[in-house]
């Protein structure tokens, strides 16, 4: 798997994560002691944000980095990527 789509995945549980507990991504930032911009770029899931930013909005929204295998994705899902593609 490419770094891009492990730092979307990322960025998009992190997002997850903050619409669930409710916050804006302004009061994430507060939180995490990071600029509003900063949580943006993070649920965007860009490579140019340091990983010690990631980790203070992952620990803000009171989550850890836990490495986990791969997937391989199911053929429902690959039939659905060949549909649309």
């Amino acid at each position: 798997m490419d770094t891009a789509t492990l730092l979307e995945r990322l960025g998009t549980s992190l997002r997850d994560a903050r619409k669930r507990r409710g916050l804006t991504q302004a009061q994430l930032a507060l939180l995490a002691s990071v600029p509003r911009l900063k949580v943006i770029q993070i649920e965007r899931g860009e490579a140019s944000v340091s990983v010690g930013a990631y980790a203070q909005v992952a620990a803000a929204l009171g989550l850890e980095f836990a490495p986990v295998p791969a997937r391989r994705p199911t053929l429902e899902e690959v039939r659905e990527l060949l549909a649309n593609g």
